[in-house]
């Protein structure tokens, strides 16, 4: 009983669903008949002859509810009365239909019998063209179903009125009033447009999942066989009556014999037998089988006979056709019943509510409908002449929306060929509010709205989409649930793109990202506050631009030098740092990548950036031992910004890195800097018993009788720890303190004799020459005064005009007490 019950409920929600036949839920209107070339006029003629039923308690848009409902309207879809009449006006199309051709040619006025007939059957088709004044329809620009008078009426005026009412004429009394002229009969032809209820009819049945497919298709090729050889047994018939009877043996049927018997005076034998004799000669005339004692006597049948035979020839290859496509099968209708079957019964196993329903079979009829603007049509085609249409077709709309003003064209290039064109149905919701997104829509034709839902499952605002707006891009962006449902007030076609291809562009072309969110910071209407959508902008911005520091900082490290131009191309800025405040040129600099290092300074990167830890990129160069990328930045203008230089030192001394300490020293840092104590890096090497760290910074020139805050020296440090090999070297660099000489004289003498043992290297070039502009130079004893070293080394290098030398930071050498043990020194004129 229940499973009764269900089925009852079941056929009565698909009648609900028609069209107008009683069976809308499983029919579709064919339009293959009808596709026009232009893109525009397909989208036009989806939305003109496909059949949707929104439901009347459905809200599809606030106009509705202004509009309000007209009243003295019949609706096709849910009146059962009208759709009783349909019934029976297309009995009525089917006898007028086949009467017709019958009227013309076995009757000369009709008999009082079928007079009557004929006029009941005009009356019936009267009060029909009268009803489609009142009969709703759907609207082809807001797809809404039309329920005023006015509107209504204009329509049936211009589509088939003047036919219609043709067609109710009573042509018989007419022909009857005028004396019997022949002409007026041909006007009975007109009725003949009331065939197209039948033709509905046969689509309707043939798309009806209920009733088997072969059945129908040959019921509808007999029909079509048969409705055509009686048009022309009719005619046959009417080409032999129109001649004088005293001529009646120069006819077909006159001059008839079969066996004994004759068809003289035919005009006297039996209708029904003149009907069957006449059926006889179209069938065979059709099938071509050939005349026998049938056959055309006098021109005009000649002349019919020709044209019906090659007529005959095309009706003959679409019979044979058909019946071919019912045997292979895998015809699209065939596919489209299947589907439909397929998905009914799903539906009816899970007892799914009826506006999914009617969603999942409306949509499954709009993709029949549509399958020749689809995505399927060009599956076969490779990707990149697909690339090219999608340029053809949504370039220029893609270009003319405002989220992407502004982007550059491989952008929107980028964007245009991963497009996939989509129809959506009125009623249908694309995205609901609290809902995961992950798929970006552009509308470009037809009409949304976006609704505010509250917390009890009110409405409470709403925003209407119109071509060109874009819906999604909130969530995409931000990563939060969709803010507002989506919902289809007209139909419409929307371009859609899947969130992972958008992001994925967009990590390639983040310099449109952020032109994105900036356009997306200045429209009008947002959905949220002003502010808040502002803030979130700006914390999407800067976490968009902390994750491009990382990425250009990663290309550094690992010496990617072409991803590198890749994305400072595509808009990166190189002076961005990462969290730790490091630049790519820190991370190039100490991974040795001479490579980028020039690159990211031709770029105008600040060759004097710190980071969090005041390091600069010289001094990692420094700390790792790439001499070579050391040079290039102090060329460049790079020099050693160490804070607490004294600490630094004695960290460095502490820890014994004696090679780091001696390119330290090398630069330039004063080797007397002092710590938080006064203590200089000698301090600590004295104290640690670190020889060579000392050594290294007595050769750089460090004092042994600098005092800490305790008033200690390195000297006296030595002596604490009992380090002889220490006390002796630092013994032997005090004299060469002036505070502990007793006078001048003297202590200048040592100094002399000191430098005696001082060697330096000379070059003749200048310190920031170019390598190919590079010479040998000259090892020389460091002499009492800076114009012996300059004439000694002129001398050697054959060199004229010098007048100064330059240390490797291009400092100028004043005083040979200045120059250290193995010094590079740079010869060059006041001038230069």
């Amino acid at each position: 009983m229940g499973r009764k019950n269900r089925g009852k409920e079941e056929e009565e929600e698909e009648g609900g669903s028609s069209n107008g036949s009683g069976d809308g839920e499983y029919e579709v209107d064919d339009l293959r008949d009808k596709i026009q070339s232009s893109r525009g006029s397909r989208f036009a003629l989806i939305k003109s002859q496909f059949g949707y039923e929104a439901g009347n308690n459905r809200r599809l848009s606030r106009e509705n509810l202004i509009k309000g409902v007209s009243h003295g309207y019949i609706d096709p879809q849910t009146n059962r009365w009208y759709r009783a009449w349909e019934k029976f006006i297309l009995i009525w199309a089917l006898y007028s239909s086949c009467f017709t051709p019958l009227e013309f040619g076995f009757f000369r006025g009709l008999p009082k019998k079928l007079f009557v007939l004929d006029i009941v059957g005009q009356v019936a088709f009267f009060i029909d063209i009268i009803l489609h004044f009142f009969v709703a329809y759907l609207d082809t620009e807001t797809y809404v179903l039309v329920k005023k008078r006015t509107p209504i009426a204009i329509r049936y005026m211009r589509s088939h009125f003047i036919i219609d009412l043709l067609g109710c004429m009573p042509w018989d009394i007419i022909y009857k009033a005028a004396g019997g002229k022949e002409w007026i009969r041909y006007l009975l032809w007109i009725r003949l447009s009331r065939v197209r209820k039948l033709t509905k009819f046969f689509q309707n049945m043939e798309k009806d999942i209920r009733i088997n497919y072969l059945f129908t298709r040959i019921i509808k090729l007999i029909a079509v066989e048969l409705y055509c050889t009686h048009t022309a047994a009719c005619i046959f018939y009417y080409l032999a009556t129109t001649i004088p009877e005293e001529k009646e043996g120069y006819t077909w049927i006159g001059s008839l014999q079969l066996g004994d018997y004759h068809y003289s005076h035919f005009r006297e034998i039996d209708l029904w037998k003149r009907y069957i004799t006449s059926m006889y000669f179209a069938i065979v005339t059709m099938a071509t089988v050939g005349y026998g004692d049938i056959h055309a006597v006098n021109v005009r049948e000649m002349i019919f006979v020709m044209i019906y035979v090659s007529f005959d020839m095309i009706l003959g290859a679409y019979l044979i056709g058909n019946m071919t496509a019912l045997i292979v099968k895998g015809s699209k209708t065939e596919r489209y019943r299947d589907k439909m079957t397929d998905l009914l019964k799903y539906m009816n196993r899970n007892r799914l509510g009826k506006d999914i329903r009617n969603q999942i079979k409306g949509h499954l009829r709009l993709q029949y409908e549509r399958s020749y603007t689809d995505a399927v049509v060009l599956q076969d085609i490779p990707v990149s002449i697909r690339a090219k249409i999608s340029q053809r077709l949504y370039r220029d709309f893609i270009e003319s929306i405002d989220l992407f003003d502004g982007c550059s064209a491989e952008f929107i290039n980028q964007i245009v060929i991963r497009l996939h064109e989509e129809f959506f149905l009125p009623g249908e919701v694309i995205m609901e509010q609290g809902n995961a997104v992950d798929q970006l829509y552009f509308v470009k034709e037809g009409s949304l709205e976006e609704i505010s839902t509250a917390k009890d499952g009110s409405e409470e605002s709403s925003t209407d989409l119109k071509p060109g707006a874009v819906f999604g891009i909130i969530a995409i962006l931000f990563n939060i649930p969709q803010p507002k449902t989506v919902r289809v007030c007209e139909l419409c076609v929307l371009l859609r793109i899947d969130k992972q291809s958008f992001s994925n562009i967009l990590e390639v072309y983040f310099h449109d990202g952020r032109r994105i969110l900036s356009n997306l910071s200045e429209g009008k209407d947002s959905v949220f506050g002003k502010k808040q959508l502002e803030t979130d902008i700006g914390f999407h911005i800067t976490k968009q631009e902390a994750e491009l520091a990382l990425r250009v900082n990663s290309a550094s490290y690992y010496g990617d030098l072409q991803q590198l131009k890749d994305l400072i191309r595509a808009g990166a800025d190189p002076n961005k740092t990462d969290y730790d405040g490091r630049s790519p040129l820190h991370l190039a600099a100490s991974r040795g990548y001479e490579d980028i290092v020039q690159f990211l300074i031709q770029e105008g990167m600040n060759v004097n950036i710190a980071d969090n830890f005041g390091n600069t990129p010289l001094l990692e160069a420094i700390k790792n031992g790439h001499e070579n990328i050391a040079t290039l930045l102090v060329n460049k203008g790079a020099s050693l910004q160490i804070e607490n230089a004294g600490n630094y030192l004695c960290m460095v001394v502490l820890k014994g890195d004696a090679d780091f300490l001696r390119r330290l020293l090398s630069r330039g840092i004063d080797p007397n800097s002092k710590d938080y104590d006064e203590r200089t890096p000698l301090h600590v090497a004295a104290s640690q018993g670190f020889y060579i760290m000392a050594k290294i910074l007595l050769d750089a020139g460090a004092s042994v009788l600098s005092k800490d805050r305790w008033g200690n020296t390195p000297l006296d440090e030595a002596r604490i720890t009992r380090n002889k090999k220490m006390v002796s070297l630092l013994e032997a660099a005090k004299p060469l303190e002036t505070s502990e000489l007793p006078d001048a004289p003297d202590r200048s003498q040592e100094i002399t004799d000191k430098r005696r043992r001082i060697k330096c290297t000379v070059f003749p070039f200048h310190p920031w020459e170019s390598k190919d502009a590079r010479k040998v130079g000259i090892v020389l004893w460091v002499p009492s005064s800076m114009e012996d070293l300059i004439r000694e080394a002129s001398e050697q290098l054959n060199v004229s005009s010098c007048s100064c030398l330059l240390t490797e930071d291009g400092g100028k050498i004043v005083d040979v007490n200045m120059i250290s043990d193995g010094q590079k020194l740079f010869m060059m004129r006041e001038t230069d």
